[in-house]
């Protein structure tokens, strides 16, 4: 699947990979970047150390095409423990403050969650990747900064309480599905504000990114398990092909007149193009033999505008 240089092999596709608890994602990159032996890889849409679950590695050409994963919308499962915050807003951090939760109750839970369902606004941690004049939040924090943050707007699309705990430090299980650039952290934060009793994070898992799905994915420790002394290509059957980030596109078809004129990066008309998509909409394109060429933006005469060219096509 990939031509080997001295620089690892020029390889193509997107690993689902089910993240341990423990690890960052550039960790986990690089781990895998290690055991395909890949030129190019890049993640889409980062997990904290602390959580687990779905992250999309891109390889190669696949990484041209990674910002519509980071676009997209996600879903999690969290546990909330209640009654304590921490300066990372999870069971990581230094504790902040502690208050008596033992009253609280799960009707209580349940009622404070009509606020954060549909568009919110948040205000992003502290301890995050977000840059501020080129600088990462957690770098600021470790230092012992803290800056304002503007407050992002989200989708909540569904926040369901699946499970709660009643005690001394009362915990709860939530399922979220949410739009790109929310923090779960923040949104537990929130919901423990809103109760008086503030909450923090202690566990973390992203079953579904986009259209990957956690069924999909593979764990670092069966791929060194299954590479072991073997050659890197032993693991390529776990790749998906390089255009599955935008698989839900339309998919348009060109002759090779027209795949030709596309790939030199000019439009093309495409008859009956609104079949595919409205004016601004994102298709998939390939020539008539099934090879895949790139993304194309739909435009108002009937053409497609190339956005995104793969770099490997004949």
């Amino acid at each position: 699947m990939g031509r080997r240089t001295r620089h690892g092999r020029a390889l193509n596709g997107v690993l689902i990979l089910n993240k341990s608890a423990g690890m960052t994602s550039n960790r986990a990159l690089q781990i895998a970047k290690r055991l395909f032996d890949a030129q190019k890889a890049g993640h889409t849409g980062a997990l904290d150390p602390l959580a687990t679950g779905v992250l999309p590695i891109c390889f190669g050409e696949a990484t041209k095409f990674s910002q519509y994963l980071l676009d997209a919308d996600k879903s999690y499962r969290v546990r909330a423990r209640f009654g304590k915050t921490t300066t990372t807003l999870d069971s990581e951090g230094e504790e902040v403050a502690r208050k008596d939760a033992t009253s609280l109750e799960r009707s209580a839970v349940e009622n404070a969650l009509q606020a954060f369902r549909g568009d919110i606004q948040q205000i992003p941690p502290m301890f995050s990747a977000l840059k501020v004049e080129g600088k990462p939040l957690y770098e600021l924090a470790r230092a012992g900064m803290e800056v304002d943050r503007k407050p992002r707007d989200v989708s909540i699309y569904r926040l369901e309480l699946t499970e709660f705990f009643p005690g001394a430090e009362p915990e709860a299980v939530f399922e979220v599905e949410c739009s790109k650039g929310t923090y779960v952290r923040s949104l537990v934060a929130d919901i423990g504000d809103s109760l008086g009793v503030g909450a923090h994070v202690i566990a973390l898992h992203r079953p579904e990114a986009g259209p990957y799905q956690e069924s999909q994915a593979v764990s670092l420790e069966t791929l060194e398990s299954e590479r072991s002394d073997a050659e890197a290509d032993c693991l390529d059957h776990y790749l998906l092909p390089e255009y599955s980030p935008v698989e839900s596109f339309s998919a348009v078809e060109l002759d090779t007149a027209s795949a030709d004129f596309f790939i030199q990066g000019q439009a093309v008309i495409v008859p009956q193009v609104y079949r595919f998509g409205a004016e601004g909409d994102i298709v998939r394109v390939f020539v008539e033999d099934g090879q895949f060429l790139g993304v194309a933006e739909v435009s108002d005469d009937a053409r497609i505008l190339p956005r995104r060219l793969i770099a490997n096509h004949s």
